[in-house]
């Protein structure tokens, strides 16, 4: 055994201010570290979130049904910004005690009605206001087998590949190799969905679809962890097919701008009040 290999002791402890990208934020501990409440503003849904692959979901899902004329699904979405512990402040731990991105609270409801896990907002969203979730038993079970596999398949995705092969500190050749295989099995899975029907639970665009794409959909566009060509994703033509297609949705472009932090400034609109602020309130056009 190699002497510069590490040995776990016997019983972990916590070597805080360690390496890697976010390193600053992870504890072994829950709760609140300091007293922040959180902003509220006029709309039925307060939205808490940040631009990742899990919050881009919610703001997707909102803006299609707005798309639709779903006026009650007008929403404020406040930004959270979680290199910054955000998401520690009491207010938001209040709302998501597990401390992670998207919470919502819904205000049309007394008393006002938290729903945390970004597959949990997908779903309360869609049965609240009885659209992209087939309405058959049948279609709603499909839709729901492929939501709930993105729950469990991501992490593979984000906290295996992802942080191995772009943002750990040190290139580990056997949790890249690891994760790697994963990664492909996963997106051959959906290729094989996708050879025969037109979105991922089958003519209809569903929840799944909109679970499914920041994550799958913005790896074969080569939108997360620059790994497009380590994994041969144009090899998986159903699945960068169904990705484009999914791209292509008004709804979708201004749901992936919504508190959104990186990429051009006219693509990022770090807070969201009113359908106009994507004119007039992104980056490019407004200082915080």
């Amino acid at each position: 055994m190699s002497e510069n290999q590490y040995q776990p002791p016997k019983v972990w402890t916590w070597k805080q201010g360690g390496a890697g990208t976010w390193a600053s934020i992870n504890r072994p501990v829950s709760g609140a570290t300091h007293e922040k409440a959180l902003p509220v503003g006029t709309h039925p849904l307060q939205l808490y979130s940040l631009a990742t692959p899990n919050g881009q979901k919610v703001t997707i899902l909102l803006e299609e049904l707005l798309a639709l004329g779903v006026t009650a699904a007008e929403y404020d979405a406040w930004l959270i910004r979680i290199g910054e512990g955000d998401q520690f402040g009491s207010g938001f731990v209040g709302v998501n005690p597990n401390s992670k991105i998207p919470a919502l609270e819904d205000r049309s409801v007394t008393p006002p009605l938290r729903v945390f896990e970004s597959g949990a907002i997908l779903l309360y969203l869609a049965d609240k206001f009885g659209y992209f979730l087939p309405k058959d038993h049948a279609g709603r079970t499909e839709a729901l087998n492929w939501l709930f596999w993105l729950q469990g398949s991501a992490p593979y995705l984000g906290g295996g590949f992802g942080h191995f092969y772009h943002y750990a500190p040190l290139k580990i050749e056997y949790a890249i190799e690891r994760f790697s295989m994963e990664a492909k099995r996963q997106l051959d899975v959906l290729d094989k969905q996708l050879a025969t029907r037109r979105y991922i639970a089958g003519d209809e665009y569903s929840i799944a679809d909109i679970a499914i794409f920041p994550w799958y959909g913005a790896l074969v566009l080569d939108g997360i962890y620059e790994a497009a060509e380590f994994l041969d994703v144009k090899s998986y033509k159903n699945v960068v097919r169904w990705a484009e297609l999914v791209a292509s949705r008004p709804a979708v472009k201004r749901g992936r701008m919504v508190n959104r932090l990186t990429g051009e400034p006219a693509s990022q609109l770090h807070e969201r009040h009113d359908a106009s602020d994507f004119d007039t309130r992104t980056a490019d056009k407004h200082q915080d």
